[in-house]
């Protein structure tokens, strides 16, 4: 009798060619965010491709979320196969966009150049390898198996760079990331092909705004600047908060190492003139500054401590610097998450690594968050992990790329941990 995982792995790696060439179709949509680029062609090569294999294919337009307008819809697709009986319901959820190109790149960002056993491209490894891998996974599997239990879905979903707010949160929130409907969650995000990711860590964005008083740029006296009091804040992080931020650290297995403690991102900073002038810049003292702040935060600190950090300096400012005013506005919360590695969903990828690797795996948390989020806190579905091709350390850099060989192992640990939740067997 055939063995069906083996009969799958060799599908698998006979279709290795196909697979370099779904990543490479797949690359070339420039699916930028922001501001949402060719999400709906992405989308729809997705679900024709699926429809060709047999399944149920829906389009879902995550309607009034953030950037969602007709030029550029959030385009969701959502790829459905009912097994021969009844069963659970194994999700491969992949996201579609990729992050700005940005500089020194010495290879078309959206050429998907194939060479040396890696296909090079903004997305390769971030995460369009990893969907690729998990649409040849499943295609393979169900031909050697066409009598499997249960439901396999596999998805393409928008706007995880920013949030996924027009993505898997607006499908959560629709029921379809959560009980009956899907037990196990499996996203193909680049954490390194022998290691399970159970979470990651915390978020805090907001945008703090300093104000003064508009005046003549050769009498500053007369005003009161914006910028500068943005500076005594930028003055006061780099003296009080980043050295306190460094010396925490955690428990959670976070990679890689410099991520084990609490860190804080300056996403952003504006003051004055809007960029889009032409010509010489007005003479004015500037009445607004606005920064981002990105924080990440650990599972042992509370969000209501790591808001009262940045709080507690404004508000010291506000008592000792003459004239500083603020405002502080929450862009984003996200707390804390660590899936279970006993979980049926672990456990199944973690035995698919030995079977392909021959090791044990090691179980991490991911330094940034990922779609993970909303499936537990929306959906509240817990049984869900990170796992797929490529180096974590390679996303949203000049020259990304992902392995070949990569992508075909990780296909089939992905086969198999997607057999042994759909029968119990591994």
């Amino acid at each position: 009798m055939t063995d069906p995982i083996e009969a799958t792995a060799r599908s698998i790696a006979e279709r290795t060619d196909e697979l370099v060439a779904l990543t490479v179709d797949l690359v070339r949509f420039p699916t930028i965010n922001p501001p949402g680029e060719a999400y709906a062609p992405c989308a729809e090569y997705i679900g024709r491709r699926m429809q060709a294999s047999g399944f149920e294919v829906s389009y879902m337009r995550g309607h009034d979320t953030p950037g969602d307008t007709d030029a550029y819809p959030r385009t969701n697709v959502i790829a459905r196969l009912e097994g021969k009986r009844l069963g659970p319901t194994v999700h491969f959820n992949s996201h579609i966009d990729v992050v700005e190109v940005g500089h020194d790149w010495s290879v078309d960002p959206f050429e998907a150049t194939v060479r040396d056993g890696k296909v090079f491209g903004r997305g390769t490894c971030d995460m369009k390898g990893g969907l690729a891998a998990s649409i040849v996974a499943v295609e393979s599997y169900i031909r050697a198996n066409p009598d499997f239990p249960g439901a396999i879905e596999v998805s393409g979903t928008v706007d995880e760079e920013s949030g996924g707010i027009g993505g898997v949160a607006y499908l959560a929130s629709k029921g379809l990331f959560s009980k009956p409907r899907v037990d196990h969650v499996i996203i193909p995000e680049p954490l390194n092909k022998d290691r399970v990711c159970l979470g990651h860590r915390g978020v805090w964005w907001a945008e703090i705004e300093t104000r003064g008083e508009i005046a003549h740029g050769s009498m500053p006296f007369a005003g009161d600047c914006a910028v500068r009091h943005m500076g005594a804040v930028i003055e006061a992080f780099e003296r009080d908060l980043f050295p306190a931020l460094a010396a925490k650290r955690t428990k959670m297995p976070v990679v890689p190492d410099g991520a084990k403690q609490s860190t804080m991102n300056i996403n952003s900073i504006h003051g004055g003139m809007s960029d889009d002038y032409t010509g010489l810049p007005s003479a004015n003292v500037p009445d607004s500054c606005k920064l981002v702040i990105d924080r990440r935060f650990l599972i042992e600190e509370q969000l209501e401590e790591v808001k009262a950090e940045v709080i507690d300096i404004l508000e010291g400012l506000k008592a000792g610097r003459p004239k500083f005013d603020y405002s502080i506005t929450d862009v984003l919360e996200v707390l804390p998450l660590m899936t279970d590695k006993d979980g049926p969903v672990a456990q199944a990828v973690s035995d698919g690594i030995r079977h392909v690797f021959g090791r044990e795996p090691d179980y991490v948390i991911s330094p940034g968050t990922y779609d993970q989020k909303h499936i537990a806190r929306i959906g509240h579905l817990h049984d869900c992990v990170a796992y797929g091709p490529g180096i974590l350390d390679l996303a949203h850099r000049p020259d990304e790329f992902v392995g070949i060989d990569d992508m075909v192992e990780s296909a089939t640990v992905m086969a198999h941990a997607m057999h042994h939740l759909l029968t119990g067997r591994s």
